[in-house]
């Protein structure tokens, strides 16, 4: 019997196939029994035609086994067959695909979609095996032929013996090497691993002899070893079924079978898109943060499947960085694979369904925030601060997206508000979206510089997180409402009261000039305070960079050197004030002793470090005895 040679971009192609295309060698076991699964569906499309062919689901399955002594692993399918033409037509040319041509020729029928387009998924056997063996029998015929193959070398085609209509792929499985476990792939627990990862959905029965020890009956504390055929595939996937047959119970148990985490998610969404984008989906908010997060390790993407098919663990290109935390999957029929089926090719398709998602989870988290806003600020404890990275990232071009979905204490309602929220709350007369930033609410309301709004009876938002103010800088305004630091040198708070007259900042000047020109270059500027009732001394800033602002810079691993223009607040109604009068008429040594005490007093009120703490404790003491 002659054997025949590939063609010779055929022989090149297996090669680079064999070695290269396919990641995982795993994947090979999916490639074969999705192939299984298309020569069923043929079956079923010729029964839509054919009246003497009638399909009975029952009797169609796909059946693997495993067999240690002779090294073997047969996966056999009770599907349309092959002719003798078939089998040199579809497996002497790599990448001429049957099912592709099939899939072509009754594309205007309904039915089944065809899994198997690329016609190389066949070939990822010889990643796992020294010999392919293919017995097959044809749909209406009585004769049978078997097509073998080490690989680029060549294959024979002969008649052979077979009893059923269908096929049976024969891999004699390859040697252990010191690199790689071919064992595995004989192992029925790991193979049934294998199908339950990647082939759990597809739609008919997958089956195995499966061994395992029972009681004996009869016999106390002895057991016996079983062996009875199970299915080990699903079969129809959560996402087909009908959403009103479905229970909150139902989703839960997916999101743990997939191990998407070990809390309970916060929400489910159900998707069953058919129109420009055709696909399925369901997408889980989770209710607690994964340990890796926040971290450079942990992968975001959702499972993306192709006619119940496992394509791809993680496809990160279907969710926007911000919704990272969403888990879920998605199953599409039309999205444009490679030729090993593990990569996307980035299409119209792909980005349409990427878009209609991000909508979906946006929608999803509007309808929490409004209708059971406990479990939203659940879930925003968890990934608010994702949230606002995303408000910053990218120059803020998805603020709009995210803006109404922020939340941050509030010093009135002492609990977390949105945006919207608080503008609603605003008097007619308030300008600006007042807030104050820094490490913890408690030393907030404490800030010197929040006395003037509170007391004009404003809401200050409380900013804890140091993504904060970078992320409300890159908003700018919020419904024509721009956002001002309570520590920012102008307020815009119009008071009568505060506004110091020309003769008193004559007065003051000389006093505030030389308490500059004792700090040098640490201030831009002393002057009185418009802010300040009851506490002496505090620093506010001018321009872009705030205090809060600087500190997270700095204790970035760069180690930027950005400073905040600080300006030193005097409040003149103060005791210490007249102090510092008189200090000034009489005492010059101590004028500079309580200039520099009152400016390390305004670091600490901010948490600024003191620059020389013996010189302060120093003076301090100066000032006890």
């Amino acid at each position: 019997m002659a054997k025949k040679q590939f063609k010779a971009e055929s022989k090149r192609l297996l090669e680079m196939m064999i070695n290269s295309i396919y990641t995982q060698k795993e994947i090979f076991l999916r490639e074969l029994i999705s192939n299984a699964s298309d020569a069923i569906d043929k079956i079923y499309y010729k029964a839509l035609t054919d009246e003497q062919l009638v399909f009975d689901k029952e009797q169609y399955f796909i059946k693997i086994t495993p067999d240690k002594s002779s090294r073997t692993l047969t996966i056999s399918d009770t599907g349309i067959g092959m002719t003798k033409e078939e089998l040199e037509n579809n497996l002497g040319v790599i990448a001429k695909s049957g099912s592709l041509a099939f899939k072509q020729e009754n594309e205007a029928k309904d039915g089944h979609n065809i899994i198997g387009q690329f016609g190389v998924g066949f070939y990822s056997a010889f990643m796992v095996a020294d010999v392919v063996t293919v017995r097959s029998k044809a749909l209406g015929s009585e004769e049978a032929f078997q097509w073998e193959s080490k690989g680029a070398d060549g294959y024979t085609v002969k008649a052979c013996e077979k009893e059923t209509v269908g096929t049976d792929i024969i891999l004699k499985i390859k040697e252990n090497t010191e690199d790689e476990q071919y064992d595995e792939f004989l192992d029925q627990y790991r193979l049934k691993a294998i199908i339950k990862k990647y082939s759990d959905f597809i739609r008919y029965p997958i089956k195995m002899d499966i061994t395992g020890k029972r009681p004996k009956e009869g016999e106390d504390n002895e057991f016996e070893d079983y062996t009875e055929e199970q299915v080990v595939n699903s079969m129809i996937p959560i996402w087909r079924k009908n959403k009103s047959e479905l229970t909150d119970e139902d989703y839960e148990n997916f999101y743990n079978e997939k191990h998407y985490g070990f809390d309970k998610p916060l929400a489910h969404i159900h998707v069953s898109a058919d129109g420009a984008a055709v696909y399925q989906a369901i997408l889980f908010i989770p209710e607690n943060t994964p340990f890796d997060y926040y971290t450079k390790e942990y992968e975001k993407g959702l499972e993306l499947y192709s006619n119940g098919v496992l394509i791809m663990n993680k496809c990160a290109d279907l969710l926007p960085d911000y919704f990272s935390f969403v888990k879920g999957m998605v199953d599409s029929e039309d999205l444009s694979l490679n030729i090993s089926r593990e990569m996307l090719q980035h299409d119209r398709q792909l980005k349409l369904i990427a878009k209609n998602i991000k909508n979906k989870i946006k929608g999803q988290l509007q309808s929490m925030l409004k209708d059971d806003r406990e479990k939203y600020e659940k879930f925003f404890a968890s990934f608010g601060r994702q949230l606002k990275f995303g408000v910053y990232n990218e120059f803020g071009a998805n603020k709009d997206d995210l803006q109404d979905l922020l939340l941050f204490t509030s010093s009135k309602e002492k609990k977390l508000v949105t945006l919207d929220e608080y503008v609603t709350g605003m008097p007619e007369e308030q300008k600006y979206i007042y807030y104050a930033a820094g490490e913890s609410i408690e030393r907030l309301e404490k800030l010197p510089q929040t006395e003037m709004v509170a007391d004009k009876g404003y809401e200050i938002l409380y900013f804890t997180e140091d993504i904060d103010e970078f992320a409300i800088k890159m908003i700018g305004k919020y419904k024509d409402k721009e956002f001002r630091n309570v520590s920012s040198g102008d307020l815009g708070i119009e008071d009568a009261e505060s506004k110091e007259t020309d003769a008193e900042k004559n007065e003051n000047k000389d006093l505030f000039e030389a308490m500059q020109g004792i700090l040098g270059g640490k201030v831009k500027e002393v002057r009185a305070s418009k802010r300040l009732k009851t506490h002496p001394v505090c620093l506010s800033t001018e321009g872009e960079v705030t205090i809060e602002m600087e500190k997270i810079l700095k204790a970035m691993p760069n180690g930027q050197d950005v400073k905040a223009d600080k300006v030193l607040e005097i409040n003149v109604n103060h005791d210490v004030f007249r102090a510092l009068k008189a200090a000034q008429s009489s005492d010059k040594d101590k004028l500079e002793l309580y200039t520099n005490l009152l400016y390390n007093q305004a670091l600490l009120i901010e948490g600024l470090p003191v620059e020389d703490p013996v010189a302060f404790t120093n003076d301090m003491c100066k000032v006890m005895v």
